[in-house]
C-alpha cells in the first residue's frame, strides 16, 4: 500500500500517532515513477558580473577545487561485512533500541518472542533503511538543487548551484552502488522524507526551497552524516561519508550566506512563515526517523505501540535523533528565525527538545573541518564537537 498525501502538521496533530502511521510507502518497485508539480519560474539575468556576493564566489571557487570521481576515488574492491559491521555498532544499537527492548516484556507486544538473531537483523535492516533515505534524500537534493539553479536570479548563486547539482548527482551514485553491492538492496522513500521533498519543489519562491533543502535536510544530512562517519568501523562506508560530508558542508552553508541577505529586507509576516515551514519540516524529519518501512519488511502488522514507544522514549534514547538537529538549529538562530515574532520558532524547537543546540558553531563558518584535506580524526571531532552543549 502506498498513500503519500501528507498531512498537514499543527500543534495538535505533530504527535498524533494515529497520523503519523496513515502515511505510507511499502511500494518497493524500482520501476516507480512519482511526478510533482514544480510552480516555480526560471529566471535568466543578464548581470554576468561574477564576485558581487564575494561568500558565495568563495563556495564555487572552493566547490570547482572540490570535484571527485566516485568510482576512482574510492576503492570498491574492499569486502563489506555488513553482519560484523553491525556487531561492532551494536553498542549505539541499544540505546536507540532501549525504548523497544521495555516493551517487549509487554503483553501482545510485537517484541514479544525476539531472541538476538531478531534483533541483529534488525540492525541489519535499519542500517540498510538509514542508507537508503539517505539516496533518496540526495536525489530530492538533486532535483531541488536543479530548481535553485533555474530560480534564484543571483548569478553567483547559479554558479555555485550549478556544483552542487554534480555533487549530488555524485552522491546518488555512490549511496545507490553500496546499497547494490555491499547490502541487500534499499529501501522505499520514507513518505515523511517524501512530504517534505514535495513541499520543497512545489512552493513557487526560490527561498523555500534553499530553507527546506539547503538549511533543515542538508543540515540534518550532514549531521547524520558525521555521527555515522564516527562510529561505523566500515573502511568503505567511512570514505564515502567523507567525502560526501565535505560537500555537504558547503551546501549547508550556501543557504546560510543566501538566505541570511535575503531575510534582511524581508517582513516579519514573511519571515513568521518561514518559521512555520522550518517547524513543519522539523517535524517531518523527526517521524522520519521512526523507521515504519523497516516495521513493515520484518512482518510487524501493528507498530503503533512502537511509534508510541519511539516518541515518548526517555531524553537519553533519543540523544541521536535530537542530536540531528546539531546544525539546524544554529543555522537558524544565525538567520534570525529563532526569535522572530516573539520567538515562536524558539518555543516549537524547545518543545521538540533541541533548542539546546542553539549556540553550536552554525555551518557557514565551520564548514572547511569536513575538506577533503582534513584527517578522519579531524572529521570525527567535528562531527563530536555538534554533541557538545553549551
Amino acid at each position: 500500500m502506498t498513500d503519500l498525501a501528507a498531512r498537514d502538521i499543527t500543534d495538535e496533530s505533530a504527535n498524533d500517532i494515529d497520523a503519523i502511521l496513515a502515511m505510507t510507502n511499502t511500494d518497493e518497485r524500482r520501476d516507480a515513477i512519482l511526478t510533482v508539480q514544480n510552480n516555480a519560474d526560471a529566471i535568466f539575468t543578464w548581470n554576468y558580473q561574477k564576485g558581487e556576493r564575494p561568500r558565495l564566489n568563495k563556495l564555487y571557487e572552493k566547490a570547482k577545487h572540490s570535484q571527485w570521481d566516485g568510482e576512482t576515488d574510492l576503492d570498491w574492491s574492499i569486502d563489506v561485512d555488513v553482519d560484523k559491521m553491525v556487531e561492532e555498532m551494536s553498542i549505539t544499537a541499544e540505546v536507540q533500541n532501549a525504548p523497544l527492548t521495555r516493551l517487549a516484556d509487554e503483553p501482545g507486544s510485537p517484541f514479544r518472542n525476539w531472541g538476538d538473531k531478531e534483533w541483529h537483523e534488525l540492525g541489519v535492516e535499519s542500517l540498510n533503511w538509514q542508507l537508503s533515505q539517505f539516496m533518496h534524500g540526495e536525489q530530492g537534493a538533486l532535483i531541488a538543487t536543479a530548481k535553485i539553479v533555474e530560480t534564484v536570479p543571483w548569478i553567483d548563486a547559479k554558479y555555485y548551484a550549478a556544483t552542487q547539482v554534480m555533487d549530488e548527482a555524485r552522491h546518488v551514485e555512490v549511496f545507490a552502488k553500496y546499497l547494490d553491492t555491499k547490502m541487500a538492496g534499499n529501501y522505499p522513500i520514507n513518505v515523511h522524507l517524501q512530504a517534505l521533498l514535495d513541499d520543497v519543489i512545489e512552493d513557487s519562491r526560490w527561498d523555500m526551497t534553499y530553507l527546506g533543502m539547503q538549511i533543515m535536510i542538508e543540515g540534518l544530512a550532514l549531521a547524520a552524516f558525521g555521527f555515522l562517519h564516527m562510529l561505523t568501523p566500515e573502511p568503505l562506508m567511512k570514505q564515502m561519508l567523507r567525502y560526501v560530508m565535505s560537500d555537504e558542508a558547503r551546501h549547508v552553508a550556501f543557504g546560510v550566506l543566501s538566505l541570511q541577505e535575503l531575510y534582511e529586507d524581508m517582513t516579519l509576516a514573511e519571515i513568521q512563515e518561514r518559521q512555520e515551514f522550518a517547524f513543519e519540516a522539523a517535524v517531518r524529519m523527526r517521524d522520519r526517523f521512526l523507521r515504519q518501512e523497516v516495521w513493515h519488511r520484518m512482518g510487524i502488522t501493528d507498530a503503533k505501540p512502537i511509534i508510541d514507544a519511539q516518541l515518548n522514549a526517555a531524553p537519553e534514547e533519543k540523544e541521536f535523533q535530537r542530536l540531528l538537529f546539531s546544525k539546524i538549529v544554529p543555522n537558524c538562530r544565525k538567520l534570525g528565525l529563532l526569535d522572530a515574532g516573539e520567538g515562536w520558532l524558539r518555543e516549537k524547537f524547545t518543545e521538540i527538545g533541541v533548542i539546546e543546540f542553539e549556540h553550536l558553531e552554525d555551518t557557514g563558518a565551520e564548514f572547511t573541518s569536513y575538506d577533503l584535506e582534513s584527517s578522519d580524526e579531524e572529521m570525527n571531532a567535528a562531527a563530536s564537537a555538534a554533541g557538545h552543549r553549551h
